[in-house]
Order: structure tokens, then C-alpha cells, then sequence
């Protein structure tokens, strides 16, 4: 399984596979055609109140992936999540992200989860 983590404001790259934007809102001053985004599960995303509960001052990291990996377990995410499996064992997806620290972000708790990364 092949997924990689970018930030949306990134220039596509030819590998990219199947990009999916996977931010709730559209990151802010990009245009669709640019961004070259091929799917956008909204229901993937962390909850308004986790998203600002860890924006809020220092918040670990650890802490936040917890909770949003219960999120994902709920029935609409977890068939979201399925579905970018699915697409995974096709090829490469690439999930995108505004985040300036993608590292520390939703997005990599979801590839994480998504490919088995461990860590």
C-alpha cells in the first residue's frame, strides 16, 4: 500500500497517484483546478471541536491522535477510511493537507492508520 502525506499548496507531482484533500475546509487562497484534488471525504476529517480543541495553546500530540482515531472509528468514517484503503491497494494516494506541520497533523495519523505505519 502506497500513501503519502503533502501539503495541498505543493505543486502536483506526476506520482501523486489519487489525490485526497483531506482538510474539512478549502485551504485558503487556492484554486480548485490548481490544487488538482480527486477526493474529498469530509467525514474523514477531525470534528470542529478536536481541530480547535488542539489549536488551542500546546496540546500533545499523542493526546490529539487518540482522540481523533476514536473519531475515526465511528460507522461514516470508518467507510470513508475503507474506501482511501481501497484506493490504496490500487496505487498511490497522496492526502493533502493545509496543515503547516503535516508531520504532526490529522493527516498522518490517517496514513498512518491507512498503510500500518507504526510509530
Amino acid at each position: 500500500m502506497s500513501v503519502r502525506v503533502r501539503r495541498v499548496y505543493e505543486p502536483p507531482e506526476p506520482d501523486d497517484g489519487i489525490r485526497v484533500l483531506v482538510d474539512r475546509l478549502w485551504p485558503r487562497g487556492l484554486a480548485k483546478d490548481l490544487a488538482r484534488v480527486d477526493e474529498w471525504p469530509k467525514g474523514l476529517t477531525p470534528s470542529t471541536d478536536l481541530r480547535r480543541w488542539y489549536h488551542t495553546g500546546e496540546r500533545p500530540y499523542e493526546e490529539f491522535r487518540g482522540r481523533y482515531e476514536k473519531e475515526l472509528a465511528t460507522p461514516e468514517a470508518a467507510e470513508l477510511l475503507d474506501h482511501v484503503r481501497d484506493l490504496a491497494t490500487q496505487g498511490r494516494v497522496t492526502l493533502v493537507t493545509a496543515a503547516r506541520e503535516p508531520e504532526t497533523s490529522h493527516a498522518e495519523v490517517l496514513a498512518r492508520l491507512l498503510d500500518d505505519r507504526n510509530g
